[in-house]
């Protein structure tokens, strides 16, 4: 008999989730649980991240299809180009992740899902290293970032924002150009949106995901951790 979706999760079970092949039409998986560190390293491991509002148990989807980037597909526009090489940015990485998640939350059309319960676990997660972010400045003001998820070859992007033109494409650029670098082969970013499409997002089916998150999620890169602020070139 097939399971009911979604399936009901336990805040004291053992953190194993569903084969994400079984989410419903819409990509969700399972409800409840909670956001420490190893659910959260599990669902990651397994294609899975949490997405839910205040006053809301936890929600875990699995959509199908998955957008991505790689270093063949990222695109940098000659305006953006430009204007990484104008010097009017700079970058830095893991300085202001929390700083970062809360403006990832600020004004969206569809309402705040970075909850403290969020904040609070996935800042667990970046004080063991598994949680990185990339903040753009102009002088002393962050004006843009990214943060997500590093397992193994592959880093899930969570969300970016901006203040200014360009800020986030700066964050997006800046993470991927160092993440390939380091021999990171795949940038999950879960749908695709016109913003994204421009700078080389694609769709793929879930079972491919799948199936290339599998086989990356075991290698060993290290991303580091904090670091000064850099030029944005």
């Amino acid at each position: 008999m097939a399971r009911a979706l979604p399936v009901l999760l336990s805040a004291v079970a053992p953190t194993q989730f569903p084969d994400p092949r079984q989410a419903d039409r819409e990509g969700l998986l399972a409800v409840g649980g909670d956001l420490s560190p190893t659910r959260l390293r599990a669902a990651y491991r397994a294609g899975i991240f949490p997405w839910f509002g205040d006053d809301m148990p936890p929600l875990w989807w699995s959509p199908d299809p998955r957008a991505v980037i790689t270093a063949e597909s990222l695109h940098v526009a000659r305006r953006l180009q430009r204007t990484l090489a104008s010097g009017g940015f700079t970058t830095s990485q893991d300085r202001a992740f929390a700083a970062v998640m809360r403006a990832c939350g600020e004004n969206r059309d569809d309402g705040t899902w970075i909850t403290e319960a969020m904040l609070a676990g996935y800042g667990e997660l970046h004080r063991l290293g598994e949680a990185h972010s990339v903040e753009v400045w102009q002088g002393e003001d962050l004006v843009g970032g990214i943060y997500g998820v590093h397992v193994g070859g592959v880093f899930a992007a969570e969300s970016m924002f901006h203040r200014v033109t360009d800020a986030s494409k700066v964050a997006l650029v800046t993470l991927a150009r160092r993440l390939f670098s380091l021999g990171i082969e795949l940038i999950e970013v879960q749908f695709v949106t016109p913003h994204l499409a421009r700078m080389g997002a694609f769709e793929i089916p879930r079972s491919a995901y799948l199936g290339r998150l599998c086989a990356l999620r075991d290698q060993t890169i290290e991303i580091g951790s904090a670091r000064p602020p850099e030029s944005a070139t």
